[in-house]
């Protein structure tokens, strides 16, 4: 796929300890992560889907981690997004070219996968964290996938996740989306709140884990991001796979997300920020 704003080519060395060591959450969702962010592989063989499509030049890695979940020659329904951050969508030029299959994701974010609108820069006045000062050279431009996006259905059903809903929960993107489901409470996050401090280069190396708002770095609204939480935390989740962190389930979760809630301004906002007035 030739496109001048491919993300093919962005590599980043920066990993974390867990990368690569795929773990089953449930029987039906397998959480894999790829250098420092998660892609969840969602279903049984034969009937799934991929929910994130990870870091840049990541392609290999996922498809070799669903021949081991699934069996050879095994493809997906189709890649739906939480948002369209690089890396979330890191690998999905190649992965839609080898596998042919629709992307999905909210409206608001289709500009960001049809070549029209780019992120706002990382910002490193966020934290003092070697992630956050970063963040400036992360990749912030929009990708053109074409006629392969579609939009999620205005009914917030999830195609090819029965039983699941997505649920608006923005700020960290405008379009950003979660997945809950409310049979057996689990809940695919994104980056709406994470379980790491994402902007300390060490946390996300060790992966320590702890309750935290969305990756300062990248997010503009946080206003639309605290009534996310709020939003989230309501569904009383038993389980949480972020986009970010190790999974969260249990009385756990249940305390991380009432103290985040309770004290988001403290936990979360961070004191100093371009987006922040």
């Amino acid at each position: 796929m030739e496109n001048e704003n491919t993300l093919e080519d962005n590599y980043l060395p920066v990993t974390s300890i867990t990368s690569g060591i795929g773990q089953a959450i449930l029987p039906d969702i397998f959480c894999l992560p790829i250098q420092i962010v998660n892609v969840c592989f969602v279903g049984t063989k034969d009937d799934w889907v991929l929910v994130d499509a990870g870091m840049p030049q990541s392609a290999d890695d996922i498809i070799e981690a669903a021949k081991e979940q699934f069996g050879e020659n095994t493809r997906p329904n189709a890649i739906i997004l939480t948002h369209a951050h690089f890396d979330h969508v890191g690998a999905i030029e190649k992965l839609i070219e080898i596998w042919d299959i629709p992307v999905y994701a909210h409206m608001k974010e289709i500009p960001y996968l049809t070549g029209k609108a780019n992120y706002p820069e990382g910002d490193p006045t966020v934290s003092s964290g070697l992630v956050a000062k970063m963040s400036p050279m992360f990749p912030n431009h929009g990708i053109n996938i074409g006629s392969h996006v579609h939009v999620l259905p205005e009914d917030h059903s999830v195609p090819y996740m029965e039983g699941w809903a997505w649920t608006h929960t923005p700020g960290h993107t405008p379009g950003h989306v979660s997945f809950f489901r409310e049979d057996d409470g689990a809940l695919i996050v994104g980056d709406a709140f994470v379980t790491v401090k994402q902007e300390s280069l060490f946390k996300v190396m060790v992966q320590k884990q702890e309750i935290s708002g969305p990756p300062k770095y990248f997010t503009p609204d946080w206003v639309a991001a605290k009534q996310s939480v709020i939003k989230l935390e309501k569904l009383k989740p038993k389980i949480a796979v972020t986009g970010h962190g190790l999974p969260m389930s249990g009385e756990e979760l249940t305390t991380a997300l009432a103290t985040l809630v309770r004290d988001f301004d403290d936990i979360a906002l961070p004191k100093n920020s371009h987006f922040v007035n």
